[in-house]
């Protein structure tokens, strides 16, 4: 009797601490699938994760995919110009110009519309580095641009397939949705470790390019002639 008596509350710290562990665990595991969500979806909101855009068909069965967006108090035709000139060697990442350029980038984000950099072409580079370029896939002026980081003929295959979208929306209120979108494809085992790691810092990054595309458009003055005939109201 007195044996069981000294057990129950034995029993009773086992099963305290094992619920404790199991829960904290479930805590864990849940602040992490939480943590992940949002740095994969930073500004999207609604459907916008998982609706169809353009470029999606180039990389169907991506193994992950992020979607990120931000709201600009200005016109599509205010937006647009910005983000056509996006690219190394051209208007930049309007990101951390000094944390890529210890990488040798070399990237001076422009602070202005360059008319020269608004005429782009399906097959165009689109670099990320003096020696590193993606191909322009698709190009449909005011509304979308898409990059291809997928292998080409003759090249080494990269740990991952790559496709990177640029969707300029309209919103109402005389707003714009710019939509940032990155799919990419495993193409090795360790792919997912290479992917994973780079998916996160890419939030920290493209969180910068979005709110720096909004900063720059926001700040323009009012009847500032743009290329293409474009006037800003």
């Amino acid at each position: 009797m007195h044996e069981q008596e000294r057990a129950t509350p034995d029993r009773v710290r086992q099963l305290t601490r094992a619920g404790l562990i199991g829960g904290a665990a479930a805590a864990a595991a849940f602040a992490g699938w939480t943590f992940r969500w949002t740095y994969l979806h930073y500004g999207a909101s609604g459907g916008e994760p998982v609706e169809t855009l353009p470029g999606d068909d180039l990389l169907p069965a991506a193994d992950l995919v992020a979607t990120r967006a931000v709201t600009i108090g200005a016109t599509p035709d205010q937006v647009w110009p910005w983000v056509a000139q996006l690219g190394q060697g051209r208007g930049g990442f309007y990101s951390y110009d000094r944390l890529e350029n210890l990488a040798g980038c070399e990237i001076e984000s422009a602070d202005r519309i360059h008319p020269e950099w608004q005429d782009v072409q399906v097959g165009d580079p689109f670099r990320l580095h003096p020696k590193l370029a993606l191909v322009v896939a698709e190009f449909n002026p005011g509304h979308s641009l898409v990059v291809d980081g997928r292998a080409r003929p003759g090249e080494p295959a990269p740990p991952y397939d790559f496709t990177w979208a640029f969707v300029v929306r309209r919103h109402p209120g005389l707003r714009t949705r710019l939509i940032v979108r990155e799919r990419y494809g495993y193409t090795t085992p360790a792919s997912r470790l290479v992917v994973e790691p780079l998916a996160a810092g890419s939030a920290l990054m493209t969180r910068k390019m979005l709110h720096g595309i909004r900063d720059r458009v926001e700040a323009a003055r009012p009847g500032d002639p743009q290329p293409g005939g474009w006037v800003t109201s």
